[in-house]
């Protein structure tokens, strides 16, 4: 697949580390610097404004989707649209734009084809959903939906009092219709079966219906019944569209915000929310407000540094669990190295989408875990598929992959070897980034 990237910034480059093995990438950014970083992957690389036309029907011969993710909506918009009317005779040519104003998007992902984007996604919205979506479940450190919301991805942390750890897999009284799917521990991931024991420390990856998901708490040394205080610290787009969604829940929020004028656009627009305006690193007001009473801090200015040091005071201070934003993908791992519960980049999202769509039909979502050690995609089954009509035990599955779950008809199922694979069906498996082309193949 011929694939156009406008920008070589931060999402840039790491959509073009993540494909450029197995695709023709050409790249396009006005900054020097970028444009030499990038150039480190066998890719084209063209320093020049990718919202110019004269630039684009150059590059756009053969081109099957073109992805624009520079740090300028106008120029992300404008270049798909420029695109798709130079791309006008072939109706399969694609287009993709990241924007960050909410004027542009009031969702996560969503589609403008009427000007020429076929996908537009806001990473930072695509972040405040997914922060979202942990804190349904107290104990739990990362969450994805699948199946229109039938199936939940959660991942927990196996606690010192946990009454699961040092037992073996196959002793866990799990609900019926939840499956653990991966073992994270350190830097190993265990594909995991019956005899494998859980350890203290051990990160382990759960899929179940989504009804079901909020009873798995228990299992992982959560003490607390319920978890309703959240302090967010940053009340820019993503913390107020966290806020927003956290209107309806039993969740009591506290909102920190530096800037007086957006602190009173943020409490104006809020029914229940506390907003303080005041800077989340000032140590009296983070003692005077009770951190150490708050059961979840999330840091989500627009300053990783700052997200940093607001978290690990407040750790300190004793508050329960820390979620820190991170734009630069190398940080995620060094902040939890250093004490951050979890760490979400708003740019992961942007890369997830953009590999949908170089992964063909039939992908329905597609999510990384754990810095892209592992993946969870979502496969809508065809009637041309290979593997329609198939017991699960005949088709040959990579080592490196699982099928966690089915739903058929709506119904939610743990597959055995014996289920026979049926047009419609949704398909959730798990697997190693080394082995999704294989399994790609089989849902052709």
């Amino acid at each position: 697949m011929k694939i156009i990237v406008i920008g070589a910034g931060e999402v840039g480059y790491h959509i073009a580390k993540s494909l450029y093995l197995e695709n023709d990438l050409v790249i396009i950014d006005e900054d020097e610097d970028a444009c030499l970083r990038v150039d480190e992957f066998d890719v084209q690389v063209i320093r020049g404004n990718g919202a110019n036309a004269t630039v684009l029907e150059k590059v756009l011969i053969g081109a099957d989707l073109l992805v624009a993710v520079t740090g300028d909506d106008e120029v992300n918009i404008v270049s798909c649209m420029a695109a798709k009317l130079i791309k006008q005779s072939n109706k399969n040519f694609k287009t993709m734009a990241r924007v960050s104003n909410p004027d542009y998007i009031d969702r996560p992902v969503a589609k403008r084809t009427q000007v020429g984007i076929d996908v537009m996604i806001c990473p930072e919205l695509a972040l405040a959903s997914e922060v979202a979506d942990i804190l349904s479940v107290p104990s739990a450190i990362d969450s994805e939906s699948f199946a229109d919301g039938k199936v939940k991805m959660m991942e927990f942390v196996v606690k010192d009092n946990s009454n699961i750890a040092g037992k073996h897999l196959r002793d866990i009284d799990l609900l019926d219709c939840c499956i653990v799917s991966a073992l994270f521990r350190g830097s190993q991931l265990i594909i995991p079966h019956g005899e494998d024991i859980i350890q203290a420390g051990d990160h382990i990856v759960i899929i179940g219906k989504t009804e079901a998901m909020k009873d798995i708490s228990s299992f992982f040394g959560e003490i607390t019944k319920s978890r309703s205080r959240v302090m967010i610290i940053g009340g820019g787009v993503v913390g107020f569209y966290l806020a927003q969604l956290l209107e309806n829940t039993r969740l009591n929020v506290k909102i920190i915000e530096k800037g007086r004028q957006r602190s009173e656009m943020v409490a104006d627009n809020l029914q229940k929310a506390l907003v303080l305006h005041g800077d989340g690193s000032d140590l009296n007001l983070l003692k005077e407000e009770g951190v150490g009473e708050i059961d979840v801090v999330i840091s989500v200015t627009d300053n990783d540094e700052k997200n940093l040091l607001c978290s690990l005071m407040a750790k300190q201070l004793g508050a329960k669990k820390v979620i820190v934003r991170a734009d630069h993908f190398d940080y995620v791992p060094l902040f939890e190295m250093v004490g951050v519960d979890r760490a979400v980049s708003p740019r992961e999202a942007t890369v997830n989408e953009v590999l949908k769509l170089t992964m063909g039909t039939g992908i329905e979502a597609l999510t990384t875990i754990e810095g892209e050690k592992a993946e969870i995609i979502e496969y809508t089954v065809s009637r041309k598929s290979r593997v329609t009509g198939k017991l699960l035990k005949d088709v040959n599955f990579p080592d490196d992959s699982l099928v966690s779950m089915v739903v058929h008809g709506g119904v939610t199922i743990i597959p055995r070897g014996n289920y026979r694979i049926r047009e419609g069906d949704h398909l959730l498996v798990f697997s190693l980034p080394t082995a999704h082309q294989a399994v790609e193949k089989l849902f052709k």
